[in-house]
Order: C-alpha cells, then sequence, then structure tokens
C-alpha cells in the first residue's frame, strides 16, 4: 500500500515569514530544498532539512517531516506520521487534513477510525482545504457499509454541479472502482482535459483512454506536451512513469515498449523510482536490454523503491529466464517485497503450492494466496481452486474449489480478459462438486465475499492513480 500512502499529498511552500525568519542564520537548511527533495524521491535528504527545522519549533516543517514518514510506507513511520498529525491538528487545518487522509487511506480501518476521517476531511473541506474531496469520496466507496446514509455517485454529483475541480476525478476513480471505466471513456477525456492544467494526474487518464482507443495521433501530441511540461518542471517525474507504464501495458491497448522505455529513461535520473519501472520493461521485453543492464538498473532504482525492486528480483530467480530458477532465492526476494507488493504474496503461494522447496505445503500456500486474492491480485483465486480440486499434498475439498473457482471466474468477467484456463478448470470443478457441496459452497462464498468487502484497498489504489497493475506477469509462471 505504499503508493497509495505516496500520493496523498505533495507538500506546499513554507509562508515568506519562515524564509525570513531563517535569513541570515548560518548553517540552517533550506525549506525550499526540502520540499523538493520529498516530491523527487529523495527521503533522506528532505528528512534531515525537515527534522532540523521541526527541532526548532516549526509546525510546518513537523508536517513535513511526517509527509516523509507517510512515503516511506513503513507501518512504523506511518504510526509516528499519525501520531505527529495528532500533535500539530490541535492548531494546523493542514494538520488535520492529512490526518483525514491518513485515516481514509488505512488498512484494517476501524469504525472509529474512518468516521474521525470523515470528520476531519469534512471539516478540512470548510476550511478550503486543498485536496480533501478524492480521499472523502474514496472512503464513501470503499466503506460504504460505515456510511449507509451516504450515495457516493449522488454527492460526487453535487459536487461537480458546485464546480469542484476535483469532483470530476473522484468521478473517474467511482468508474475504475466499479468496472465501468471502459464505457465512459468519453467523459474520462473531457473531465481530463479540463483538469490537466491543474492536476497533472489527468496525462496518465488521457494516455489511457487514448491507448484503449487507439488513437495513436492524441496520444503522440499528448506525449510531446508531457516531454514539454517535465523538461521546464512542470511535471514531476512520477507522472511520466505513470504515462510509460501505460504504454507499455497490453491490456490497455497496443503496447509501445520503445516509447515507454525513453520516457522512462528521461524520468529516472530525477525520479530513481522509474529505474524499477525501466527494468521491468525490459524484462518483458528482452530485445530492450540484457539482463546486466536490467540488473543496473533495478540496483539505481532499489533504494527509492526497494519492494518493487525485489519482486523483481524475485521473479527473475523464480522465473529462470536469465539462467538456473532459484526458488530459495525467489522466495527470500518476495518475503522482502511484502506487505506491500500484493504479488509477493502470490509467488509465495505458488513456491509452496507446488513444492519448490522440496515438499508441497499446502498450508503455507493456502495462507499466502488468500492474502494475495483477498488484495485484489488477478490468479490467486485460480491457484486457490488449482490447490483444492488437485490435491498435492493434501486430500482435494471440491467444496473449496468451487468457492475459488467462481471467484477466479467472477474476476475474470469483470476484467473483461478471457482466461481459458479459468473456464477448462471450471467445467471441471462444476462436473465433479456434489449437490450438498454446493450448498455448502455458496455459504461459504458468500462468507468470504463479506471478509473482502465491496472494494478491496488494493483496488482502490489502482483506481486512485490510474495505474497499471504491478502483478502483469502473474499467473504466467509456467517455469519452475
Amino acid at each position: 500500500m505504499a503508493d497509495t500512502f505516496k500520493n496523498l499529498h505533495r507538500p506546499v511552500l513554507l509562508g515568506l515569514a519562515v524564509a525570513i525568519g531563517l535569513a541570515g542564520c548560518a548553517g540552517l537548511p533550506d525549506q525550499r530544498l526540502a520540499n523538493e527533495a520529498l516530491q523527487n524521491g529523495d527521503i533522506a535528504l528532505a528528512q534531515k532539512n525537515y527534522q532540523a527545522l521541526a527541532d526548532m519549533g516549526y509546525v510546518d516543517a513537523q508536517i513535513g517531516l511526517a509527509d516523509t514518514w507517510v512515503d516511506s510506507g513503513d507501518p512504523a513511520q506511518m504510526a509516528k506520521a499519525e501520531a505527529a498529525y495528532r500533535a500539530a491538528a490541535a492548531t494546523s487545518p493542514r494538520a488535520q487534513s492529512r490526518l483525514g487522509k491518513l485515516l481514509a487511506m488505512k488498512p484494517n480501518s476501524t469504525e472509529a477510525e474512518r468516521h474521525e476521517a470523515e470528520g476531519l476531511l469534512r471539516k478540512a473541506f470548510d476550511n478550503g482545504e486543498p485536496g480533501v474531496l478524492m480521499p472523502l469520496a474514496l472512503l464513501y466507496l470503499q466503506y460504504p457499509q460505515s456510511f449507509p446514509n451516504v450515495n457516493a455517485q449522488q454527492k460526487i454529483s453535487q459536487w461537480r454541479a458546485a464546480g469542484y475541480p476535483e469532483a470530476g476525478l473522484a468521478q473517474i476513480v467511482l468508474y475504475r472502482m466499479q468496472n465501468t471505466y471502459d464505457q465512459h471513456l468519453g467523459e474520462v477525456e473531457s473531465i481530463c482535459k479540463q483538469a490537466l492544467e491543474t492536476n497533472d494526474i489527468c496525462y496518465v487518464e488521457l494516455a489511457t483512454v487514448y491507448q484503449k482507443q487507439n488513437r495513436t495521433a492524441d496520444r503522440d501530441s499528448l506525449l510531446e506536451d508531457l516531454k514539454h511540461k517535465f523538461a521546464f518542471g512542470f511535471v514531476g517525474g512520477q507522472r511520466v512513469d505513470g504515462v510509460a507504464r501505460v504504454l507499455a501495458d497490453a491490456s490497455i491497448g497496443t503496447p509501445d515498449p520503445k516509447t515507454a522505455k525513453e520516457l522512462l529513461e528521461s524520468a529516472a535520473p530525477s525520479y530513481p523510482q522509474a529505474y524499477i519501472s525501466l527494468a521491468d520493461l525490459e524484462y518483458s521485453n528482452p530485445d530492450l536490454a540484457n539482463i546486466d543492464e536490467i540488473n543496473a538498473n533495478i540496483a539505481k532504482g532499489h533504494d527509492a523503491d526497494p519492494t518493487r525492486a525485489e519482486l523483481l528480483l524475485g521473479r527473475i530467480a523464480y522465473e529462470g529466464k536469465a539462467g538456473i530458477p532459484d526458488a530459495k532465492a525467489a522466495l527470500a526476494h518476495f518475503e522482502k517485497s511484502i506487505p506491500e507488493q500484493v504479488s509477493g504474496y502470490y509467488y509465495i503461494g505458488q513456491i509452496y503450492r507446488r513444492g519448490y522447496l522440496g515438499e508441497p505445503e499446502p498450508q503455507k500456500a493456502v495462507d499466502a494466496l488468500l492474502t494475495a486474492a483477498r488484495r485484489g491480485q488477478n490468479s490467486a483465486d485460480f491457484a486457490l481452486a488449482q490447490l483444492y480440486s488437485g490435491g498435492r499434498g493434501t486430500m482435494p475439498n471440491m467444496t473449496n474449489a468451487y468457492v475459488f473457482i467462481q471467484l477466479a471466474k467472477a474476476r475474470t468477467q469483470a476484467m473483461g480478459q478471457p482466461r481459458p484456463e479459468v473456464d477448462e478448470l471450471f467445467q471441471t470443478i462444476d462436473q465433479q462438486v456434489q449437490p450438498e457441496q454446493r450448498a455448502q459452497a455458496q455459504q461459504i462464498l458468500n462468507q468470504e465475499m463479506a471478509a473482502r468487502g465491496a472494494m478491496s484497498q488494493d483496488n482502490a489504489a489502482v483506481a486512485m492513480h490510474a495505474l497499471p497493475e504491478e502483478d502483469n506477469d502473474a499467473g504466467k509462471d509456467e517455469s519452475l
């Protein structure tokens, strides 16, 4: 979930009063440098500068320091950030806004935290704080049971009618979370053309629309504008990375890996996370680079995005495309990628399910695959159905197999991407399951759906940032 938190905010410059107050004081850190460092992903430099100012009692610097803890994605750092925001919230509307956003996107939040988040975000909205409608909309969309009297679509429509720019983006999020994005491409384009100058996430959205509609000329014009804005510092490397990942994603349209590589190479020096996207692109397109070049890019971006780096290193060891498969090394990398990278759980489950370490370990496989499935990984339900129907290392359980193949089939249909292997296994299980097992399976299915909730946290993250999923090769692991 780190990507979710990384994009909840962007630091804003402190007022002139702070700058004037620091003038002539030798050795004090530069507030502007701290802000720019955080925006460019240099967490260590940002923390160094914010910490010195925070120690002097500057509330905005204390908030900035907490922002860096949020950007780290580390649960312990997130807890520190929450405490810091709470401490500053008594006097700072900005801290109230930050705390509301953090609680709104907090994994496994309590009912009390969700309602506290709503109160803080509504108060921040009334105070004119920017960027609060999106997390407020996501709060309503993810947890409808916590806000039974709120109609998310009605709220968004009211915000749009009132002319709030964020409301259009919230509408796009709703379409993504409802899997109706493709039915509203024209509206998405209209919203983002109007919002492009004020919200650069729209470069990603427009690129998605043009890729889906195969509008090459419009896409190329958008890319030229993006490159120009990036060259002059009006758009950050994160957005260039996001657009490149859209161009590389075959599920969105005809992929253009060469153009994606050019974009990532331009973004990476100032946004080192792009090195991991570049390595992933090169690994998926072997004609773009050799394994030494791929490993070099992973090394350059590892510190900036360690869990994605570890996930990719795990895949390289697991699939053995660069040599002999090494399940032990793969497992070590995948364990370092979780909990942030949901596909790490999927691959861990497959290692245990298939007995790549010696013998199958079905319970460890179930634990990992179920976590992956509940967090929205695309192939985990199918793997669970395979485990329970095949009985490798354990007795077959056709009731559970029937539960998970139904979930796998539903996910495939929702994504609109046919998977013949899912249909084939569904037919096999459907023929074998007994009437009494069907009734029991329906009860388990209802319980599992309730456990997952209407929307998973990871689906919300994808909707929030409009970025391709990281598990685009999951389910194609026939090696080893």
